[in-house]
């Protein structure tokens, strides 16, 4: 059961327009239709942001230079040591 509520004022033109978006879809109301937006809207937002896909490729590549991994180089290090001396995450 939902319990957060969410107020918003909006024109007139753009509750007439969800009202018949929601009636042409059979969305039993208008609070339903817009939930339901909102759902699927964030969920497409937050997979955009927080993830990547990359072609096979370059997966491959990315793994072999990974697998081939050396010590780091002194310019590395230095700056490595640096991130962990002025505490930067």
């Amino acid at each position: 059961m939902a319990t957060a509520r969410l107020d918003m004022r909006l024109s007139p033109d753009v509750k007439a327009k969800a009202e018949k978006a929601s009636a042409l879809l059979g969305v039993r109301s208008l609070t339903e239709y817009i939930v339901k937006l909102i759902d699927e809207n964030s969920t497409k937002v937050i997979k955009q942001y927080e993830g990547m896909t990359v072609e096979n490729d370059v997966f491959d590549n990315f793994i072999r230079i990974c697998e081939d991994l050396r010590a780091p180089n002194k310019k590395l290090a230095d700056a490595a040591a640096l991130t962990q001396k002025q505490r930067i995450k």
